[in-house]
Formats: C-alpha cells, structure tokens, sequence
C-alpha cells in the first residue's frame, strides 16, 4: 500500500485533492481506496509516492491521468491513460498550489 492524493477532473471551479491508499498498481491500472465512491467514467489526476528515490536521495512521485472503470463501495479501479514521474517535495504529495 502506498499513500496517495486524487482529485476529480472536468469539474466548475478547482477540484479539491483527498487522501487514499493504493491496493493495487499495474502498468495499465490502479487500485485504489478511496474517501468516497466514484463513478465509472470519471476522469482523475493520482499522485502516488512512490518507493524509489532519485539518485537515492531525492523522493519520488507518481502522476497519472486516469479513467474510472470500476467502483466497488469504497475501492475504485482506474485505467492510466497517461503518467509520469516527478519529485516529490518535503511537504509530500500535494501540489505546489496546494500548499
């Protein structure tokens, strides 16, 4: 399990990040537990701390754009359609304009 943050895309206004944990990563999807149920279709941005470091030092994060397939209570299924790697700051996984 890995802590992560998640918001909810296409939505008016600024989408505010939640709190989860990954139960499952794929290269093509992501488990997840969330805060609250999501619909299938929905479109979210994860951000995922990841567990190895660049050049052993610096944090690293997982960015993904992805796709609601599934939701079951509180555990959401997600397809990537598209990731990437970045360092994570000292303040953890939320965003420079979320802090």
């Amino acid at each position: 399990m890995r802590e992560m943050r998640y918001k909810v895309l296409g939505g008016r206004g600024n989408a505010l990040w939640n709190s989860g944990k990954t139960l499952d990563i794929s290269s093509t999807g992501i488990l997840f537990q969330a805060q609250a149920p999501l619909s299938p279709g929905r479109r979210l941005e994860l951000s995922v701390s990841w567990p190895a470091q660049l050049d052993g030092k610096c944090a690293m994060k997982l960015v993904a754009r992805c796709r609601v397939i599934r939701c079951t209570g509180f555990e959401v299924a997600v397809k990537v359609d598209k990731y990437e790697f970045r360092t994570q700051g000292s303040r953890g996984l939320l965003p420079q304009s979320q802090l």
